[in-house]
């Protein structure tokens, strides 16, 4: 049998675009990011923070001497930057090209909980609207190769009778008046908040390539935990994140592109993860998304949520993977929360998650909220589309499903596969869903289906 040439050329291009198609979307498309994402080198140079004046007493101010050594690394192209046993007490470290941050096991990097050691004020993104503020701990700006590793600790002393007394009263009036000049467009540099009352963050890299966070414990920041932001090329693995104040975030990667968090455990006052991309009118001006991430192998415990999304997602997320994550405790929230309102707008798509063993959640499995919070209202439509769970576990929950999207702008494809979440006591919440797709999912002992659930 003679097959026509044309025929034979028609159907290899058909078989190779399908290939292609494959490879570029769902889970195919995971393991295309994480074949970009490289782990920074170093120099096999040492520069121990003893050598220029740090004492490992817990009392003496170790700032200068820990930022003469980065400088030192940075000067000679690049190295460790190594933090001996003991309990160094500093201010703001700033994190240089081609260094890497060791803390050594059995060393701790107490940071101070006076203020004006995070002072002068540096640029930065407070709750997605960008300033210039208190700088975070440990910063970074335009800078390339950086890293903290090690198996010691960054203790941020966060308290109520410091940074997290400043949520309640002391906050509240530069917070709405930085989200006020958001709003406005006043120009970043006349946002001063250094000497304010907006928290710094713990770790923030910002503009920057290629990071690596890995094998530290991080306690107590005075606001979110790890703050990547504007970044690229990140990867954040084994760290342990313990911290239950106010807005205790454990990762909050903000419009950064290519990150891979895995084999990290959060116990946390706020989201375990949580993914963003800008507050309004701030954000629509930035206009960069978080795209590109990829969460496996973590371990969350409390915390609003195992992972979100939002809310501060102007910016849009798009092409976000989980995957083999643990999440158990009585205090934990929510499993997979995606959280917006028609003030944000913005976009979330293209959402995988599977092989997710839930223990016990307060609220949700699956929560995609279009009213966060219920007092903010605008004309910006949020768009979520193409959300997909598969091999999902849950052993208790008060729903298994809260989907609220607008009626004029529905939430679009929602899928879930081969999912069993037992012990769920109230039925679902399901509001202007469009394409609620249920396969093989057991409720409470029964198999259930879009119609089951009252889908719109």
């Amino acid at each position: 049998m003679r097959i026509n040439k044309f025929v034979l050329a028609t159907l290899c291009v058909i078989l190779l675009n399908g290939c292609i198609s494959q490879t570029n979307s769902g889970w195919g498309q995971a393991d295309n990011i994480l074949s970009r994402i490289k782990a920074p080198q170093f120099p096999a140079k040492d520069f121990n923070i003893t050598d220029y004046g740090a004492v490992g007493d817990g009392e003496t101010n170790c700032t200068q001497a820990i930022n003469k050594a980065i400088s030192a690394a940075n000067k000679a192209g690049g190295g460790r930057v190594v933090v001996p046993p003991g309990t160094f007490l500093t201010g703001a470290i700033y994190l240089k090209s081609n260094v890497n941050l060791y803390i050594s096991q059995d060393a701790v990097v107490k940071f101070s909980t006076d203020p004006n050691q995070y002072l002068p004020a540096v640029f930065t993104r407070w709750e997605g609207v960008e300033c210039m503020n208190y700088s975070p701990l440990i910063y970074a700006y335009k800078e390339k190769n950086i890293a903290v590793t090690g198996k010691g600790t960054l203790d941020g002393q966060g308290s109520n009778d410091n940074w997290w007394g400043w949520r309640k009263g002391l906050q509240s009036k530069d917070r709405q008046e930085l989200f006020t000049q958001g709003q406005a467009g006043v120009p970043v540099k006349q946002r001063l908040y250094g000497g304010k009352y907006l928290r710094p963050t713990m770790i923030e890299p910002c503009k920057c390539e290629n990071v690596l966070i890995e094998g530290i414990t991080i306690l107590n920041s005075p606001f979110w935990h790890i703050h990547p932001v504007l970044s690229q090329n990140i990867i954040v693995r084994n760290v342990r994140v313990d911290g239950m104040g106010p807005n205790n975030d454990g990762c909050d990667p903000e419009s950064c592109k290519d990150m891979l968090i895995e084999g990290c455990s959060f116990n946390t006052g706020d989201d375990c993860i949580a993914i963003k991309s800008g507050r309004n009118n701030d954000a629509r001006r930035v206009n960069v998304p978080s795209e590109n991430i990829v969460i496996r192998d973590c371990q969350m415990k409390a915390g609003h949520a195992g992972v979100a999304v939002g809310s501060e997602i102007t910016g849009g997320a798009r092409n976000i993977f989980v995957e083999k994550c643990t999440m158990d405790d009585p205090n934990l929230d929510r499993a997979i929360r995606l959280k917006t309102n028609s003030v944000r707008g913005g976009f979330i798509e293209n959402v995988y998650v599977k092989d997710i063993t839930i223990g016990q959640v307060k609220e949700a499995v699956l929560l995609i909220d279009f009213f966060y919070p219920d007092v903010e209202k605008g004309d910006f439509k949020p768009v979520v589309r193409n959300i997909n769970m598969e091999n999902v576990t849950s052993r208790k929950s008060k729903y298994a499903l809260f989907l609220r999207g607008f009626e004029d702008a529905p939430i679009i494809d929602v899928r879930l596969k081969n999912c069993t979440l037992d012990n769920v006591a109230n039925p679902d919440v399901i509001s202007n869903v469009k394409n609620l797709v249920l396969e093989n999912v057991k409720i409470n002992g029964k198999l259930a289906s879009a119609s089951s659930v009252d889908a719109d």
